[in-house]
């Protein structure tokens, strides 16, 4: 019952803080937070066949866990931390090192110790040193989203001479 309580908070929780982020504001940073969010299912589709971790109660268990945590706090964390950081890479990168030692250590362990899920053949240090290059990737793909787009833009050309 306390598990189950505890995915409940996980999700909802953050989505509770979602109406202080202004509306341009989610809108601009949903695509990136939906491309994290796709990398980190992908590395919890993997932990299955490779026990880097488990979860009482088998596979539907497993997967409200992934889903609490990936569509709560890391996908509107996500947007949190790309409000206020990004155009600022070191700011950037400051916050997810915090964020990640956070989630990695004191997290990891309150959440095992609550018999949310256990660690098998991944540890801590590779919570932290996976989610490390995911930041930087998001973050080059967010700067390649909100690239300026031209369109091949020939006005020049077909101006009349004067």
């Amino acid at each position: 019952m306390l598990v189950a309580l505890i995915r409940i908070g996980l999700f909802l929780i953050p989505w509770l803080t979602v109406f202080f982020i202004p509306k341009e504001e989610f809108k601009k940073y949903t695509p990136v937070a939906t491309f994290a969010t796709l990398l980190v299912l992908a590395e919890s589709v993997l932990s299955g066949p490779f026990k880097w971790w488990k979860v009482k109660g088998g596979p539907l268990q497993k997967a409200l866990n992934d889903f609490s945590f990936i569509f709560g706090p890391f996908f509107i964390g996500t947007i949190w931390i790309f409000r206020f950081t990004y155009g600022k890479f070191w700011l950037y990168l400051l916050a997810n090192i915090l964020m990640d030692s956070f989630l990695t250590y004191p997290a990891s362990w309150v959440l095992q110790k609550l018999h949310v899920f256990k660690l098998v053949r991944f540890k801590p240090k590779h919570i932290f040193f996976t989610a490390m290059p995911y930041a930087i990737l998001i973050y080059l793909y967010q700067m390649y989203i909100s690239k300026p787009r031209h369109i091949n833009d020939h006005s020049e050309i077909s101006k009349p001479a004067n």
